[in-house]
């Protein structure tokens, strides 16, 4: 092949792969805006609910982060246990929620699946009103929807026998290890990341990717 016709070709692979760069540049962008808007279709759900359960002035978001947590918002998903949907139910706590819920019919419909996961939410918040902090109401709150109340009241005794205030958080935190029968790395990994999707959506509750939200607005 002549010197001219290699430097022709070179010349030529190198507009393609421009000209594939420049298509991936434009892609790219549109397909991450698309998963993030993916992100947000259930936002009026969680408002709603949210707003039924707990009043106007609480934080909707938490909730939304707990579903990114549970299924990532997929309304397909299931466990190997049989949990299912947004938040993950078991059938038996969605019959549960349903039997003082009435409208609440079907599990594997997104919102009432988001509706009975934040009803079961509001179950757990009244009832550690005494036994927990202000400050660590929730941590309380999604533990216990993870591992079960009774496995937190385990913690709770755990604490006391170590001299620790059962009601603070970081006290749980201690005693985990020593708690029989309770896979605490998932749980408190669990309400780790909670907290971290949460720190990920802005004032208006939008997944924000490197400071942009799904509708191209700074935070």
């Amino acid at each position: 092949m002549s010197d001219s016709k290699v430097v022709r070709r070179q010349r030529a692979t190198s507009r393609a792969g421009l000209q594939l760069a420049l298509c991936l540049a434009v892609v790219s962008p549109a397909l991450d805006a698309q998963s993030r808007q993916a992100a947000d279709r259930y936002d009026d759900t969680f408002r709603k609910y949210t707003k039924r359960q707990f009043g106007p002035g609480f934080d909707w978001r938490i909730f939304k982060a707990q579903g990114m947590a549970e299924s990532n918002l997929d309304s397909a998903a299931r466990s190997h246990v049989g949990a299912r949907g947004v938040m993950q139910l078991m059938p038996d706590t969605f019959r549960e929620i349903a039997s003082k819920n009435p409208e609440l019919e079907r599990i594997d419909d997104p919102e009432m699946n988001i509706a009975a996961g934040i009803a079961y939410d509001r179950t757990l918040w009244v009832r550690w009103e005494r036994d927990s902090v202000d400050v660590d109401r929730t941590r309380f709150v999604f533990a216990s929807y993870n591992a079960g109340r009774g496995t937190l009241l385990n913690a709770q005794k755990s604490a006391r026998a170590a001299a620790l205030d059962p009601r603070l958080w970081p006290s749980i935190e201690v005693v985990a290890p020593k708690v029989p029968r309770w896979r605490h790395t998932e749980t408190m990994g669990y309400v780790r990341r909670i907290a971290l999707f949460t720190s990920q959506l802005d004032d208006r509750g939008r997944v924000m990717v490197n400071g942009v939200s799904s509708r191209g607005l700074k935070r």
